[in-house]
C-alpha cells in the first residue's frame, strides 16, 4: 500500500488515533470485516490495500474502523471498505473516515457503493446516487457439457494496452496498474473481433470461492459468453459477480444458480467521465470497482 501521500493524522481527544493503513492493521481489519459479516479473507485485504490507500482508527491499539480509497491515474477514484465496529458506532468516527478519505483524494471524482446505513452519511457530502448493483452468489454446478468459444482465448501481457483501452472506455476511469494486478492475482479471458481483443474478464481467489469481474463487453451477449467460459473452470467451487443494475445480467445469472443476495446503491462525487460503447457489465469490487 502507497501511503506517501497520506498524513499521519493523531487526534487524542477521545483516546483514539486515525493513521494511515499498514500491514500491522491486517488482522484488526479483518476481525472488522467478520463483524459485518463480509467474506473477505486476510488475502482480500491484503490485496485490496497493496492497490489502493487507506487508514485506520486505532484505540489502545486495536482497530476500531477502517476506510480505503483507490485512485486511477487520471482524475478519478473509489472509496470503501467503511467499516466501523459495533461498540464503536455512534460517535462521528463514520464521519471522521469519510473526511479523511475526502481530504486525501483532493478535487477527483469519488465512486463508491454504499449500503442502506450509509446513505444519508454520503449524500451529506455531496454524493448523488446514480445507480445500484445487484450481488449474486452461490456454488455453481455446471449444467451440461462445456463448449469451447473459438472467439475466447487467455489474456496475455500483449492485450493489456487494449485491454486497459477498453477498460477506460467502459468506466471512465484510467486504470491500468490495477488491471495487472488484478490479472497476476488470477486469470483472464479476451473475446476476440476481427483478430483484436473486443471484450474481457478477469476471474480471481476471493472470500468464499471466486469473484468473476471486471467484465467489460460491448453487449450483453459477449458478456455472457464470457462469464460462461470462466464459469467452465469453476465447477463445484462457490462463484461471486457484482454487477450493475443496467447490465441487463441478474436474471441470467439466477437462471443459472447464482442468486442474487444484496444489493447496493451507486453514488457520485463530482463528474463522471462519458463511457461506450464498451460497457461494465460486472465489478472488481464493491469498493474498487
Amino acid at each position: 500500500m502507497d501511503t506517501a501521500t497520506l498524513p499521519d493524522r493523531r487526534i487524542a481527544a477521545d483516546a483514539t488515533a486515525l493513521v494511515p493503513f499498514a500491514a500491522a492493521h491486517l488482522p484488526g481489519a479483518l476481525a472488522l470485516s467478520r463483524e459485518m459479516s463480509w467474506p473477505y479473507r486476510l488475502e482480500d485485504w491484503d490485496f485490496a490495500l497493496r492497490v489502493g490507500r487507506g487508514f485506520a482508527l486505532e484505540r489502545d491499539g486495536t482497530v476500531i474502523g477502517t476506510a480505503a480509497w483507490f485512485p486511477d491515474e487520471a482524475d478519478h477514484a473509489t472509496i470503501g471498505m467503511i467499516i466501523v465496529a459495533g461498540a464503536a458506532q455512534g460517535r462521528g468516527y463514520g464521519t471522521r473516515l469519510v473526511e479523511a478519505l475526502l481530504g486525501a483524494a483532493g478535487t477527483r471524482t469519488l465512486l463508491l457503493n454504499s449500503t442502506t446505513e450509509g446513505r444519508a452519511l454520503y449524500a451529506r457530502y455531496g454524493f448523488r446516487p446514480v445507480g445500484t448493483v445487484r450481488q449474486h452468489q452461490g456454488p455453481y454446478q455446471q449444467c451440461g457439457a462445456a463448449v469451447a468459444d473459438p472467439d475466447l482465448r487467455a489474456i496475455t501481457p500483449d492485450d493489456l494496452g487494449a485491454i486497459a483501452a477498453l477498460d477506460r472506455a467502459a468506466t471512465g476511469f484510467a486504470r491500468r496498474p490495477l488491471l495487472e494486478c488484478l490479472i497476476a492475482a488470477g486469470e483472464g479471458q479476451v473475446l476476440l473481433r476481427d483478430g483484436a481483443p473486443a471484450a474481457y474478464a478477469i476471474t480471481r481467489p476471493f472470500g468464499r470461492g471466486h469473484v468473476i469481474g471486471p467484465v467489460v463487453a460491448g453487449s450483453p451477449d459477449e458478456a455472457r459468453r464470457l462469464i460462461a467460459a470462466s464459469l467452465t473452470r469453476l465447477d463445484g467451487h462457490f462463484v461471486r459477480i457484482d454487477v450493475p443494475e443496467g447490465a441487463g445480467l441478474s436474471p441470467w445469472l439466477t437462471e443459472i444458480g447464482l442468486n442474487q443476495v444484496g444489493d447496493a446503491l451507486t453514488m457520485v462525487r463530482g463528474a463522471l467521465a462519458p463511457v461506450g460503447p464498451a460497457r461494465l457489465f460486472a465489478l472488481a469490487n464493491q469498493s474498487f470497482h
